[in-house]
């Protein structure tokens, strides 16, 4: 047979397209690596074994709140909402607890209620077709306006040691329970995302919603099943909040939606849709949490780490805009 010859330039061509890929597989990974390596190198207590439990507390509920945004961004949506949903989970869930006393109750009306605002913000994007950025920029209000209607705009303080341990407590002595919930939902994100049909539908919805409609998709119910996805692991979220301060307070969560959006877009989530992963979300979700307790051991001022967040952001969609052309 005749063997083919390859031009430099086409052997070039497939070696930059080779090295794309694996950028997009695993650059996120390498970066994350070289973080800790130069964060260990730089400061001795970073290596701590309380420290990196310190770091893995701080990102869980950020991380969960990101594990739900995945799911919206992916499916060509974004939620602003979610930090009104913490405020009003921590409200109803003082409400409750102190005038019941029951932690089962409080927990499941409090993400109940955080599930159904979910599912409002999917109606309107999906049965109207209202853009996402400014369904939830509404709902947002709205939701934060019934969380100072429920607490009176008071704060209240919860005395319950059982509801305190959710968000304190620790297992073996050693593992925040946060971290475990935590990570149980990274796992159950991971399979509905990559091995189930909602999961693909996502994708399919996200990468081009009208090849989805002419392959039979149900557009209608997959970008507003992500919605309540969304509205539920806020819930989660807010109830880990709420027992970590012990305290019921209408004026929570403002700003958690920007850190879920950076985690998701760092962990390389496009904003066009259609691309994402768990790993890479749980990868950005490290990231700002290491951006964080690595600018706090070596002193650097609490403000230039929202100016780094920011310019990450920026350098994460340059990013995947620049990926998306060549591809």
């Amino acid at each position: 047979m005749r063997k083919v010859e390859r031009s430099p330039r086409s052997i070039l061509r497939m070696d930059q397209t080779e090295l794309s890929i694996f950028m997009r597989r695993y650059g996120i990974g390498l970066v994350m690596l070289g973080m800790i390596v130069l964060l260990a190198v730089i400061s001795p207590t970073f290596r701590k074994p309380s420290n990196v439990i310190s770091i893995l507390l701080q990102i869980s509920i950020n991380g969960i709140l990101a594990l739900g945004m995945v799911f919206v961004i992916t499916a060509g949506g974004i939620d602003l909402s979610i930090g009104s949903m913490l405020a009003l989970t921590s409200v109803i869930v003082g409400a409750v607890l102190n005038s019941t006393g029951s932690i089962a109750l409080a927990c499941i009306l409090a993400v109940s209620a955080t599930t159904f605002f979910g599912l409002i913000n999917g109606l309107l994007v999906a049965k109207f077709k209202m853009f996402p950025f400014v369904v939830t920029l509404a709902t947002q209000l709205v939701i934060r306006g019934v969380a100072y209607i429920i607490s009176g705009g008071y704060s209240a303080s919860l005395a319950n040691a059982d509801f305190k341990n959710i968000g304190n407590g620790k297992v073996f002595g050693t593992i925040p329970i946060p971290v475990i919930i935590l990570f149980a939902v990274a796992i159950l994100a991971f399979i509905i995302m990559h091995w189930t049909v909602f999961g693909r539908y996502i994708y399919a919805v996200g990468g081009n919603i009208n090849s989805a409609v002419a392959s039979g998709v149900n557009v209608f119910w997959t970008r507003t099943f992500s919605f309540v996805i969304m509205g539920f692991c806020a819930g989660v979220a807010g109830v880990i909040m709420t027992s970590r301060i012990s305290a019921a307070q209408p004026n929570i969560g403002v700003g958690y939606e920007t850190d879920a959006i950076a985690a998701c877009v760092i962990g390389g989530t496009s904003f066009s849709g259609g691309i994402a992963t768990i790993p890479g979300t749980m990868f950005g979700i490290v990231i700002i949490g290491l951006i964080y307790n690595g600018m706090n051991l070596v002193g650097i001022n609490s403000y230039w780490q929202t100016i780094t967040k920011g310019l990450l952001i920026i350098g994460a969609v340059m990013l995947d805009m620049f990926m998306n052309k060549r591809k």
